[in-house]
């Protein structure tokens, strides 16, 4: 086999037509991740994008737009305690999750603006 797989370019996150300046308040404002310009044959897309350490998200207009509540991308922190703090101290909902303490995981799941399930963990 002469090919082989690098890793991750980039996760998108589908979103409703008009999503962008939600999207900028809570991934870059909330969250700290920079926005990246998309490439002009894109633009007119709608959608906007983020660097997250050395990984693109980008946030896609959907036109029959449903949120994922399941499929989630799951983001490794560093000092995820501190992050879990922050979020609640702005009245962000998190959902506490366990399971794989044992493992040595930590983690825990919040929605975007657009109730799409976003996992955040750090391995202890």
């Amino acid at each position: 086999m002469s090919y082989s797989f690098a890793g991750i370019d980039h996760v998108q996150l589908a979103a409703p037509e008009g999503c962008e300046q939600e999207a900028r308040k809570f991934f870059a404002d909330l969250l700290g991740w920079t926005e990246i310009p998309k490439p002009e044959a894109l633009k007119k897309r709608g959608g906007v994008w983020f660097q997250c350490g050395a990984h693109q998200v980008h946030i896609g207009v959907q036109n029959d737009f449903m949120p994922a509540t399941k499929a989630h991308p799951a983001f490794q922190v560093h000092h995820i305690g501190e992050l879990r703090e922050y979020l609640i101290a702005r009245n962000v909902t998190l959902i506490d999750d366990d399971v794989r303490k044992e493992e040595g995981v930590s983690r825990f799941y919040v929605n975007d603006p657009f109730g799409n399930r976003l996992e955040f963990l750090e391995w202890i």
